[in-house]
């Protein structure tokens, strides 16, 4: 299967280019939406509402985003999570203390390839401060241990960190913040409302005509605003992970961000994107890049566990591309896909 899509799909989502200027909120008085577009989170980030209230509701959500980026930052020092990084204990926020319960969640239900203590392995590679490096063995095998989320002790509304360790939630935050940015949107009556924090995507109903979102997954291999395939959305949140998003190049050789924590290095399996559908947007956030790191084989049979939870696209090195059955009518590519069921007993290919 060839990995370039012959059109290009005008579709809001994933490989939408935010222009306009930033934090600047438009209401079109006839059908009442607004729309506002920041830089948070180290990405680049649209709200839209429909509504009565949406300029108060778009208003609201990015204030609300600011807001956790400060508490939730591991790259901002006056953050909460950078204050506990540096004092290795702390009585966490509401937030803070949420998110991290996910975290932890998760991490266990993936066997730890969720892993938010992976910080010291991120500043090993350069990828935080973008100053990139490709670390000697000793390097990695050094700081390696310190990359445990056992490790980390509850305390009441606390937590105490190894002697070395660090958090980072940057593989959770912005699910969380989207999942917010919903329930705001609600608050001020709010039926229909997309927001789009880069590779993230979450929507609430559908759009003012009725009709399902469309999000556009970017195609792996094309140029950035390149469709891979759309996925029809309805309060749901549609999160993309790919070793295309974030890398840098040495020596003839890739190193993308999405780091491998049994190992230290970058993830290298068969997967070059995976796209999580799922109504718990925080859910799929962590999951998008759980998947990716652990390859085709074990991400459907982890989907085959948890198919009442999320919805998948799998696009392979290959180039094959592999959607679950709950997608199945509200997925569309011109490229050939092979639909997985939960009754599948083996992955195909294996």
């Amino acid at each position: 299967m060839g990995r370039r899509m012959r059109s290009r799909i005008a579709a809001v989502g994933l490989v939408a280019v935010l222009a306009g200027v930033i934090g600047i909120c438009r209401v079109n008085k006839n059908n009442r939406s607004c729309t506002e577009q920041l830089f948070a989170m180290d990405t680049f980030m649209s709200f839209t509402a429909y509504g009565r209230e949406c300029e108060e509701a778009v208003s609201e959500a990015v204030s609300e985003v600011k807001r956790l980026d400060a508490l939730l930052s591991a790259q901002d020092t006056s953050s909460e999570v950078a204050e506990i990084n540096r004092a290795k204990r702390g009585t966490l926020s509401e937030d803070t203390l949420a998110v991290f319960e996910r975290a932890m969640d998760i991490y266990e239900e993936t066997g730890g390839l969720f892993d938010f203590t992976i910080y010291p392995l991120m500043k090993l590679w350069g990828f935080p401060t973008r100053e990139y490096h490709v670390p000697a063995e000793e390097e990695i095998q050094a700081v390696l241990p310190q990359v445990d989320a056992s490790g980390v002790r509850r305390n009441g509304d606390g937590i105490v960190l190894g002697e070395e360790q660090e958090i980072d939630f940057g593989g959770i935050a912005k699910g969380y913040a989207s999942s917010r940015i919903m329930e705001i949107f609600r608050s001020h009556g709010i039926t229909s409302g997309m927001v789009s924090l880069g590779g993230n995507v979450q929507v609430l109903g559908r759009r003012p005509d009725q009709s399902r979102w469309q999000v556009g997954i970017q195609n792996p291999g094309g140029a950035q605003g390149e469709v891979l395939a759309v996925v029809e959305a309805e309060d749901q949140a549609v999160i993309t992970s790919g070793g295309y998003e974030r890398y840098f190049e040495e020596n003839g050789n890739t190193y993308i961000h999405i780091l491998d924590p049994r190992t230290g290095y970058p993830a290298n399996g068969d997967l070059i994107s995976v796209t999580v559908v799922s109504e718990d947007g925080t859910l799929a956030d962590a999951l998008s890049t759980s998947l990716y790191i652990m390859g085709y084989k074990d991400a459907v049979k982890y989907w085959q566990e948890h198919w009442a939870e999320f919805d998948m696209v799998l696009v392979m090195e290959q180039g094959e591309l592999y959607v679950t059955e709950g997608l199945r009518d509200r997925f569309r590519s011109e490229e050939d896909y092979t639909i997985l069921t939960k009754r599948l007993d083996e992955a195909p290919g294996t």
